[in-house]
């Protein structure tokens, strides 16, 4: 417990550069306001609306949304836990999540009347008990998930003389890439306007790369990066999950594949480390927007961004979605990750916490999330209309990633205790491997260094 709280606190010396007390100020509520804090400023409307339907229904109950942008957020809450400043309740992310556990600043949903009845069954299969802890507790309520498919811009696709169906039935391996690689050397362009395909291709003098990158992925498993293709490729992270305690970073299937996927960065199709900003990567959306890529690997949740992207005239790009390819499994892969809403320990009005967290998960509130079709709501009539929202307003078929879902071709993200330690170790080797000073095989120590964070005495 006491290596847990030094990780904490050091996290909370280094956000204290980045902004003052007084920001701090709003914490657990009390007199009926519930604090509620998010990091998405995207879904805040939506959450609003459920905040006044909920003060509706509960007189004498009203919610106060904060948002905060994600790096803030997580140092804010961090702090707050430390310094009693915390929300009533807040948007939890799976690798966040377990070090709370560890910490003791969740309160188990079980034990709360509103929430003592959750029913697994009521949300997309899987997404539930990802948030059970160790000891069988509910440590949050689903309310959406994710998964990734590629993103691309129809115009480019056309001067390249590609039918963005052929998109659909796309096929890689770690000994050529196939198909895939196939296309995205014919997307890549150089300054000379040589193709990736064709004689004379100059790959240290690039225009447009024919795949996006954002970054080397790290403890994020790669999630919007390789995880499509270490999936496919039958790899998981981790001995089981959730609660794994022994990494696969040594196996073969997972080095062969991310020496192929960072091979495509040498050889000109996917961006190097320091054109997309290094650590402070720019995002796939933003590298589209530029011209910098044709397509990219990316998450549901970037859909309404996706869906506002302008060329630098001001018109609108048409921009299309697909699957992620097929791997040598077979099978298409998607890392399948979601959200939910705890209640801290720090709240001192926990049932009526819980009775948000109840309305949040609930089908009225899932619906309005839905209809906003910004993510896919946890519960599978909320995830329909956002299926709809998307066809009907924004013209946007968003089924490959709904389809993975659909088709069982999903894997959970890893989910651990040691995260702080994880994140620690992760980042930079595999920056290191990205960028090329360090081989793949690199990471075989890294994993021996991964597991023996479970041989030391919690």
């Amino acid at each position: 417990m006491r290596r847990f709280l030094a990780a904490f606190s050091a996290t909370v010396l280094l956000a204290g550069c980045g902004w003052s007390g007084a920001d701090a100020a709003t914490g657990a509520g009390g007199n009926g306001t519930i604090e509620y804090w998010l990091w998405d400023s995207g879904q805040q409307p939506g959450y609003q609306k459920c905040a006044d339907a909920f003060a509706a229904q509960n007189p004498g109950l009203k919610i106060h949304i904060s948002q905060y942008g994600w790096d803030v957020y997580w140092q804010k809450l961090t702090a707050g836990f430390i310094a009693d400043t915390a929300p009533d309740v807040f948007t939890d992310h799976l690798a966040k999540y377990a070090q709370f556990v560890d910490l003791k600043v969740l309160r188990p949903l079980d034990d709360l009347g509103p929430t003592s009845d959750i029913k697994d069954t009521d949300y997309q299969p899987g997404l539930a008990q990802l948030w059970k802890g160790q000891d069988g507790k509910r440590y949050g309520t689903p309310k959406d998930w994710d998964t990734i498919a590629l993103f691309y811009d129809r115009a480019t696709l056309q001067a390249a003389g590609v039918d963005p169906a052929a998109l659909n039935d796309l096929t890689w391996n770690p000994a050529d890439g196939g198909t895939f690689e196939k296309l995205v050397a014919h997307l890549t362009v150089d300054v000379n306007g040589k193709r990736g395909d064709e004689a004379g291709f100059d790959k240290n003098h690039v225009k447009i790369h024919g795949l996006s990158s954002e970054g080397s992925g790290g403890a994020g498993w790669g999630q919007t990066q390789w995880s499509a293709f270490t999936g496919s490729a039958g790899w998981q992270a981790t001995d089981r999950n959730p609660w794994g305690t022994h990494f696969n970073l040594d196996q073969p299937a997972f080095q062969q594949t991310l020496d192929w996927y960072f091979g495509l960065a040498r050889k000109g199709y996917m961006p190097t480390y320091e054109e997309i900003g290094g650590a402070n990567a720019i995002g796939t959306d933003k590298q589209i927007q530029s011209g910098i890529a044709a397509m990219g690997l990316s998450g549901s949740w970037m859909i309404s961004t996706f869906s506002k992207l302008t060329d630098a005239a001001g018109k609108k790009l048409d921009i299309g979605v697909a699957p992620t390819p097929i791997g040598p499994t077979g099978k298409r892969a998607s890392m399948f990750n979601g959200l939910a809403d705890s209640v801290t320990t720090l709240s001192k009005q926990p049932e009526n916490a819980a009775k948000w967290v109840k309305f949040l998960s609930g089908s009225e509130c899932q619906s309005i999330i839905g209809k906003s079709g910004v993510v896919f709501p946890a519960r599978p009539e909320g995830t329909d209309l956002a299926i709809a929202y998307n066809r009907d307003e924004r013209k946007l078929d968003v089924t490959p990633f709904t389809d993975q879902v659909k088709n069982k071709t999903t894997f959970l993200f890893p989910v651990t205790t040691n995260a702080a330690d994880i994140t620690a170790l992760m980042n930079p080797r595999m920056d290191a491997v990205y960028i090329g000073s360090e081989p793949v095989s690199a990471l075989t120590a890294l994993n021996d260094q991964l597991n023996r964070l479970f041989d030391v005495a919690q």
